[in-house]
This record gives structure tokens, sequence and C-alpha cells, in this order.
């Protein structure tokens, strides 16, 4: 036992300075920010899915020493927030299984937290994250009001005759101080997802994953209860201000989630097809170009709510 947890923590630890070092590196390559950003979870996710809480742990503290150190306690506390907490959570939450007996299953076997649970999980630590963010940045309608007027200077740069009224501008203003939220939390919880995806994949390879396969498309769904959510952040975008940025944040971090289970409904429904190949091509391509058909997968995952529980015969792993 002494030998596992010194190997956990030194694992951990070598974990946490290579997610440091990654951030650092969005933190000075703007092109790549958010891969490199989204990249720096997967250390953490690969040591608490392999060696357990005490490494994802010490991962996670020593990535937070390592970046206060090198950079400052500001960044430290920004990356440990959105990335390094999520991306331990979401470990330890995997790896969590009990006997499915408990829950009305066979004897001998066990039950692992459902696939759902784990995304909802997501949506929510992203949503909480982001918030705390926004409140240690001072994030408000300026942001996206500074934005909006670069956008107009640049396009006035190619066309000289572009000139909105300002209620044109006042009204774009008032849109992307709602977009950028929700925008901003869609794309974290998918960058998030596809990490922890990546690294259950690495784990299962190296025989180290204590959790199951499991086949996604059948699996991936979103639990009924984060309809609610969901419902619950639209409501908040109608009252202006503050709330409304939660709202559109909230509304962005679920509805990524159910996005997700879209997605993977659509594959498991398209199974067998022999015109199953293009369409997906087809259907993710549309989605990346003109955003609109994403409006279909998001109300596929929506309607397609349901807890699928991977089980294992007791003593198999």
């Amino acid at each position: 036992m002494k030998n596992w947890n010194r190997t956990s923590l030194l694992t951990g630890a070598l974990a946490g300075i290579t997610a440091a070092l990654l951030s650092m590196g969005a933190n000075m390559q703007s092109s790549l920010a958010i891969v490199l950003y989204a990249a720096s979870a997967l250390p953490i996710l690969i040591a608490g899915l392999g060696w357990g809480n005490a490494a994802a742990l010490a991962a996670i503290v020593v990535a937070g020493a390592t970046a206060s150190a090198l950079v400052s306690s500001y960044f430290a506390l920004l990356i440990v927030v959105v990335t390094l907490i999520p991306a331990g959570w979401l470990s330890h939450l995997s790896n969590l299984a009990r006997p499915a007996s408990e829950l009305g299953g066979p004897e001998g076997a066990l039950a692992w937290y459902p696939l759902s649970d784990i995304l909802v999980h997501l949506a929510g630590l992203v949503t909480v994250g982001m918030i705390i963010v926004g409140y240690i940045v001072g994030y408000d309608t300026s942001v996206s009001d500074l934005m909006v007027d670069m956008v107009i200077e640049a396009v006035k740069a190619q066309e000289p005759l572009y000139n909105p009224d300002a209620a044109a501008i006042a009204q774009l203003k008032s849109m992307f101080t709602l977009a950028l939220p929700l925008v901003q939390g869609a794309i974290w919880v998918v960058m998030l997802f596809a990490a922890y995806y990546i690294a259950t994949r690495i784990v299962q390879m190296s025989g180290k994953s204590l959790r199951p396969r499991e086949d996604i498309p059948s699996a991936l769904r979103m639990h009924r209860n984060a309809i609610f959510a969901f419902l619950a952040g639209l409501l908040l975008t109608f009252i202006g201000g503050a709330p409304a940025a939660i709202g559109a944040l909230v509304c962005g971090t679920f509805g990524a989630g159910f996005l997700l289970s879209g997605f993977a409904s659509f594959h498991f429904r398209t199974r067998g097809k022999s015109w199953r190949l293009p369409v997906l091509w087809i259907a993710y391509l549309s989605v990346l170009v003109f955003t609109i058909p994403a409006v279909f997968f998001l109300l596929t995952g929506l309607t397609d709510t349901r807890r699928t529980i991977a089980l294992t015969p007791t003593g198999e792993n």
C-alpha cells in the first residue's frame, strides 16, 4: 500500500506539472489557446482514472502551485477552477461503483456511476467555474460591448460605406451580451468532455482503467432533471443584467450536454445503415459551418433523456 501511495502521488505530481505547462503554453500561444487549455485537463484525468483520487488531488495541487510560482496566483486560480477541479471530479465520478443489488440489479455485479450523471456534473462544474471566473475578472456588459465595437470597426475598414445606426448597434450589443457566455460555456463543456473521452481510452489501453468501456452512442444521454436547469437558464435570460448572462451561460453549458447526447443518439439510431458514414459527415460539417442545424441535435438530446448503468461482474477489475 505504501508503494501504491508513493506511486500515485508521484504520478499525480508529474501530471500536475504537465497540466501547468500546457496551461502556460496556452497562455502564450493564442492561436491554439483553447486546445491547449482543454489538453491541460488530460493529465489530471489520466492520473485520476488510472491511479485514483490521491493522484488526481496531487495533480491539481502541484499544477496550481507550479502555475502560481511560474506565472501568478491569479492565473493558477483560474485554471484550477475552470479546468483542473472539473477534470479531477470527473475522474472521481467515473471510478465510483456500488453493488448492483443495491439498485435492484443482479447479485455479484458492480454498477458504475451513470455516464448521463457525469455529463450533468460536467455542465454544472463548468457553469460554477465560469461564474467564479467572471466574478474574479469583473465581467460585465462592457466586455461584450468592446468586442462588438471592434468587429464594427473592422467591418468599416473593409466596407467604408457600412454605417449602422445607434439602434442597430445597441441591439447587436444586447444579443452579444447573451451570446458570449452561451458560446463560451458550450464550447468548454464539449472540449472537456472530449478530453474525458480521450483520457478514458488512453487509460483503458494502458490496462489501468477500473471502469469498463461503455458504448457511448447508447449510453451518452443527459439526465431528465437537467431539462429543468436548462429551462431555468432560459428564463433568466429574459430578466436582464447579470442574471441574464448567467442564464445564457447555463443554457450554453447544459445545452452543450444535450447537444452531445443528441449526436450520440444520432450515432445510435443510424447504426447498421449503409448511408450512415456520409450522413454523419454531413451532419457534423453542417453544424460546424452553419451552426443552425445544431438545434436539431439539441432537440434530439432534450427528447431522449435516460440513464444507462454499466455493470461488471464483481472482481473483474
